[in-house]
């Protein structure tokens, strides 16, 4: 099954990492959790601890088979950081499948990897999702290219859910 490469870090939104993560290993798949150095504990928004498997001076794109971004304030802290900015364009360079929530795709924009994608994410990043040349859909989950999926809300994870598993399932 797949090798799954989850950036996060302190303040990301629990559930947003928690569901996915947990349809994913459902499937069979892997999720590995990575941030700045490995070994420490992360803290959602809400308390969920998560333990950092990897430091991202240990890992390379080409290790893994899909990429998720969380949402919460953990994409807006990761990005800038140039190293997991790298990380992340290497995934969409290379058209491995990307799943981003709510906030997660302003990783994306800072890799400037959207300009004439599809995506959706919260209604705080539609503008700066356009002005990195992302067509916005306001739907609570869309798949672009067969490789991207984004949703907007912890709503949204159902759909969200199902689609990164259903992508999965087709590579």
């Amino acid at each position: 099954m797949a090798k799954i490469a989850a950036v996060i870090t302190d303040m990301f939104e629990d559930v947003e990492f928690t569901s996915p993560k947990a349809a994913l290993e459902a499937e069979g798949h892997e999720v590995i959790t990575i941030d700045i150095e490995a070994g420490k504990e992360v803290e959602g928004k809400h308390g969920e601890k998560v333990k950092i498997d990897k430091g991202i001076e240990e890992v390379n794109a080409s290790e893994f088979d899909a990429l998720f971004i969380p949402g919460g304030f953990s994409p807006d802290i990761l990005r800038a950081d140039d190293r997991v900015v790298a990380f992340v364009k290497a995934f969409m360079d290379d058209m491995k499948p990307t799943f981003a929530i709510c906030h997660g795709p302003q990783l994306l924009i800072t890799a400037k990897t959207l300009n004439g994608r599809d995506a959706t994410g919260y209604k705080s990043i539609q503008v700066d999702l356009e002005n990195a040349g992302a067509k916005f859909h306001d739907e609570e989950v869309f798949v672009c290219q067969k490789q991207l999926v984004t949703s907007r809300t912890p709503e949204d994870l159902p759909a969200f859910n199902r689609e990164i598993v259903k992508l999965l399932s087709k590579e």
